[in-house]
């Protein structure tokens, strides 16, 4: 699974880098990645649940909480910090459904052409993590396959936060 995790992560970051999303050294920021495991445990049980109808929005989904998480580091850490599930925070504001238009609407506060055009590049990162793990053709319902799927949620919350923090101003550069 740690070569399938590397190609993710080198296919999404090619990607987004071609569409200047990122830079070409990815953004550290230990607050943002600490806060993944206790994000993860949480969605699970509604992401795999979602899977099977949706899977594109069960992926993306995760690409939006990185960004939110990544704007909640830059806004107001010392509260957000100390939430007890951040997941739940946002998924009860409207709903598992509709959670990525809270998140552009709401906490990225995107509203026209931004909001759109957040939504295609999402959707286009989900296509693309669901598309490599289908090809891994992993059998349904195997540990296995709940490893993949972590997996690929993992790498769409890593570059989630990356485009936040880059859209955000940070910008990493190679030191000379």
């Amino acid at each position: 699974m740690e070569l399938f995790e590397d190609k993710l992560h080198q296919d999404l970051h090619q990607f987004l880098l071609s569409m200047n999303e990122v830079d070409e050294r990815l953004p550290e920021c230990p607050d943002v990645e600490e806060k993944w495991e206790e994000i993860a445990r949480a969605y699970l049980p509604d992401g795999i649940r979602e899977f099977q109808d949706y899977p594109s929005a069960s992926l993306g989904w995760m690409m939006y909480i990185g960004m939110a998480v990544a704007k909640m580091w830059d806004d107001e850490w010392e509260i957000y910090s100390k939430v007890d599930d951040l997941y739940a925070y946002m998924r009860d504001k409207r709903g598992f459904d509709s959670m990525d238009e809270y998140i552009r609407e709401e906490v990225l506060l995107l509203s026209g052409a931004d909001y759109v055009a957040l939504e295609k590049l999402v959707g286009e990162c989900a296509s693309r993590v669901y598309n490599a793990l289908r090809r891994q053709n992993i059998e349904p319902g195997t540990k296995e396959a709940f490893s993949g799927y972590v997996t690929c949620l993992h790498q769409l919350y890593l570059m989630g936060a990356a485009v936040q923090l880059k859209r955000m101003g940070y910008h990493m550069t190679m030191q000379m």
